[in-house]
Order: structure tokens, then sequence, then C-alpha cells
């Protein structure tokens, strides 16, 4: 996400178009923040000069306005665990960027002018009948396997987490995708897993959520390799509201985060929940994900682009602006 030339006053989104007529001037403001039209008349001095307010509701997203990942390195956000806008060049793999990643044979790649307000961001594209589209894997925290550690807080063992990423689907988009994100704990060399949270499939053309537990009600992790499903404690299903994969949702930029927070020992408190453009979509506060489990947090989110039964036909979405964080992060 690249900076651009639109200014900002009270931390509201302003576009500017100043009028000439004969001795009076009017200054129309439109304000892109989701406000409610109307009309305001304020004198400016003792002449017929007026300044004419106009609140509109939003025409586009309310996105970044600035390089985020530049301003991560400048420790202007010091909650933020890892941020990637896409601008950069650097290879994926590697010191500070993320363990894997599968571009599927040129599918998954970043682009000029595809990301958030026309930057650079990620095309994901699906040829029909095409089940998976390349993906992202990101580790941080303590991990048990040097593979997964590319030195992103690697001291750390992180019980709660914020994620955040902007999603679109090119125009006449059809169906849902299935998978989206799963935030986990490795838990072991061979990948078996503590617990999963799943931001995927939900209701129809919405996400929903689908918590996993990997342990016994002692703590311990009982399964055996990535994906065990034989061993998985399933805490509930919950969908999200909003058909963001139906043709009226496509060809606009969503703002998806998700928070996810580990039970503490012996309680059932754990909470999965995500929303959508700052709206609350679903939401699980009773979780026991891990029962007493503490010896490593969550330290990988999976960044996927699969579709189970395959895609009806050739089409493309967008990722742009990905914050892991230990509080809420917004637009």
């Amino acid at each position: 996400m690249k900076k651009n030339n639109r200014s900002t006053f009270a931390g509201v989104i302003l576009n500017c178009r100043i009028f000439l007529k004969a001795a009076k001037v009017t200054l129309c403001v439109v304000m892109l923040a989701g406000f409610n039209a109307c009309t305001k008349q304020i004198k400016l001095d003792d002449t017929t000069s007026s300044t004419e307010l106009t609140f509109a509701k939003a025409s586009v997203l309310k996105g970044p306005i600035t390089d985020e990942r530049a301003e991560w390195k400048q420790k202007k956000h010091p909650h933020w665990i890892f941020s990637d806008d896409f601008e950069t060049t650097d290879p994926f793999v590697g010191n500070g960027r993320y363990f894997e990643y599968d571009d599927n044979g040129g599918d998954f790649i970043p682009m000029d002018g595809v990301g958030v307000n026309g930057s650079r961001g990620m095309r994901v594209k699906w040829q029909a009948g095409e089940v998976s589209a390349g993906g992202l894997s990101l580790g941080f925290g303590r991990q048990t396997d040097p593979y997964m550690d590319q030195g992103i807080r690697s001291r750390d063992n992180f019980r709660e987490i914020y994620y955040r990423i902007y999603l679109k689907m090119q125009a006449g988009w059809i169906g849902n995708p299935v998978k989206l994100s799963r935030a986990t704990i490795l838990a072991k060399n061979d990948w078996s897993q503590a617990m999963i949270a799943h931001l995927w499939q939900g209701n129809g053309d919405a996400l929903g959520i689908d918590p996993v537990s990997g342990t016994d009600s002692n703590g311990v992790v009982v399964t055996n390799g990535y994906n065990d499903f034989a061993n998985f404690k399933w805490l509930g299903f919950k969908s999200g509201s909003t058909p963001i994969f139906d043709a009226s949702h496509a060809d606009k930029w969503y703002c998806i985060e998700s928070h996810v927070k580990l039970n503490d020992k012996g309680k059932s408190n754990g909470i999965q929940e995500f929303w959508i453009d700052g709206r609350l979509e679903a939401r699980s506060d009773n979780l026991n994900f891990v029962s007493s489990y503490t010896a490593y947090g969550i330290n990988v989110i999976f960044f996927e682009n699969y579709w189970n039964a395959g895609s009806p036909q050739d089409q493309e979405r967008y990722f742009d602006n990905i914050v892991v964080s230990t509080k809420r992060i917004g637009f």
C-alpha cells in the first residue's frame, strides 16, 4: 500500500474541490468516511463567502493511507508483530518474512495496480476446476523447528493475536472458495497442532470461524502431524453474515480482521472472533483450545487459496495489507 495524495483532518479522509462564482467562494468537502449525507453552510467572514460541507457515505474503502511496512520498520506500531503491504521486492522467504511461499506456477504473485487504492498487492488466479492457487506461511514467536523461524519475535509465546488482511474478488466472481486463513500452534517438528482457529467458508457466501483443540483434557498434544482430523476436537462452527463472495459484493475491498486468544489454564475462556470492515461477524468466547498446555503459543498463520471442489470458472481475487498484532488493528 503506497502513500497517496489524500489529506486528513481529525482522522477523516477528505477530498476537496473549490468552485469560484464571482465574489462568492464555495468550498465543497466530500468526506469519505461512512457518514450519512447532510449539508451545512458556515460563514467564513463578513463577506458573502461560505463553506459548504457535504458528508456522504463512503464510495471507497477506508484503507490505510501510508506505507504500513515502512512504518512498522520505523517502530511506529510497537504492538505489531508483522506487516506486509507487498510493496517490497524482497524475497518472500527469508529473515523477517514468510517461511513458505507457493506461487502455484505464477497464479499467486505480487502485481502493481491490484492492491488497495491501486497499489501493489497479491493476485490470486484460479483456472476453472483448479483446487489450489498458492499460499503464504508465516511463522512468528517460539518455534519447534528452525524451518519456521524467520526471526520474528522468536523468544515470545503469543497467547493472543489479531491479524488483518484486505481481500477483494474480481468483478464477475462466482462461489465461496472455502479456505482463507488459519492461526495455529505447531507444537512438534512433525507439525502436530495443539490448536487451530480456522477462518474459512461460512454459510452461503459468507466467512465463518471453526475452532479446534488438539490436546486432551490434561493439555497433552494428541494430534500426530498436520491436519490430523482423527484427533481433532471441534469446538463449534459459527458463520458470519456478510456475503462477501456473492456477485453484488465483488470488485470491492474488505478489511477482514481476526482475533484469537488461548484459554487460561483449566478454563474455557478462549476466544475466536472476526470483523469485516469493523463489523463483528462471529464470536465464540467460551473455548477450551489447549486445556493446560503452555509449551508454545500461537506461532503460525497460513494464508490460503484452496478451493475444495475447484473453482467454477477462471477468476481472480486479491490480497493486500497483512498485519499481525497483539492489539486491535482496524482499517
